[in-house]
């Protein structure tokens, strides 16, 4: 009988030898690890994000659905569809970046644009605002053409340089008036299809190509409003659009459309802007 318990317990006692837990350890977390798996978590969100609100939401269900039925052709041995799956990710990084180019394009604009780059390429907060003058011109632009039912986009370039819209117009280098500017966008006239370009408070260039978002902005709206809406996403540009169907005011900026605006409303926009901007310059002044 004790023979019998001693050999069972040097089985055991071998068996855990042979496992060597000794030399098991738990392993600790740090701190930097959190962070690490906290930066992974918080860039999977954006990248989700930014696909979530494009059309290459669908590109990339298509791309989890082929991924499922590779795993799938694997475990039941469907050889030949699994070799043809295979053969054809073989290239799949570069599919990918041609795919996704519009949208990898549009994350780095972002990023780009984001208070942390603008914090370190940045000496300063000094925005460029848009003086009263020069928008008191825009809006009765506006307004005028508004009542006469004339379409026109106005982009009124801020930090963010517009060199890409610039080369697809024809240049003018003008002071900014309201008189101008409703007849470069009178109908039928040269100047009147396309964005005017407003740099340095002089109007410089006329019949620009903006580029069209891919967002969902409503199916009411037109060419005009998705291309200022287009432009405002890769720019930090004030852009305002005149209906020509309904003649209502509306200014995209930073990805979005604030439709039917009345003058009022615009000019209280801008001057809660310039209060938020003269509150960065203290702030920025009280740090030196």
């Amino acid at each position: 009988m004790n023979a019998s318990v001693d050999g069972q317990i040097s089985g055991i006692t071998s068996i855990l030898d042979g496992l060597n837990l000794s030399k098991l350890s738990i392993p600790s977390i740090r701190i930097s690890d959190v962070i690490d798996i906290l930066i992974v978590a918080i860039f999977i969100y954006i990248i989700m994000n930014w696909i979530r609100e494009t059309r290459a939401w669908s590109l990339f269900k298509g791309m989890i659905v082929i991924l499922i039925l590779s795993i799938l052709s694997f475990r039941l041995n469907f050889y030949t569809t699994y070799w043809i799956i295979q053969e054809t990710f073989s290239v799949g990084v570069m599919a990918i970046l041609i795919l996704f180019q519009p949208e990898f394009r549009k994350g780095l604009e972002q990023i780009g644009k984001g208070s942390l780059t603008k914090g370190i390429f940045n000496n300063s907060f000094q925005q460029q605002a848009i003086p009263k003058e020069i928008l008191d011109e825009i809006l009765t632009a506006c307004f005028t053409m508004g009542r006469a039912k004339t379409g026109a986009i106005i982009v009124v370039e801020q930090k963010v340089a517009l060199g890409d819209f610039e080369e697809s117009g024809i240049p003018i280098d003008a002071v900014v008036t309201n008189q101008l500017l409703i007849n470069i966008f009178e109908d039928k006239t040269p100047l009147h299809d396309g964005a005017v370009l407003i740099r340095n408070n002089r109007i410089k260039r006329a019949t620009c190509i903006l580029p069209l978002t891919q967002s969902e902005i409503g199916l009411d709206l037109g060419t005009r409003h998705r291309a200022s809406v287009g432009a405002s996403e890769v720019s930090d540009a004030y852009i305002f659009v005149v209906s020509e169907e309904t003649g209502a005011v509306s200014i995209a900026h930073n990805g979005k459309l604030y439709r039917n605006l009345t003058r009022e409303q615009i000019e209280e926009m801008f001057k809660q802007q310039d209060k938020q901007i003269s509150k960065k310059i203290n702030i920025w002044k009280g740090r030196g």
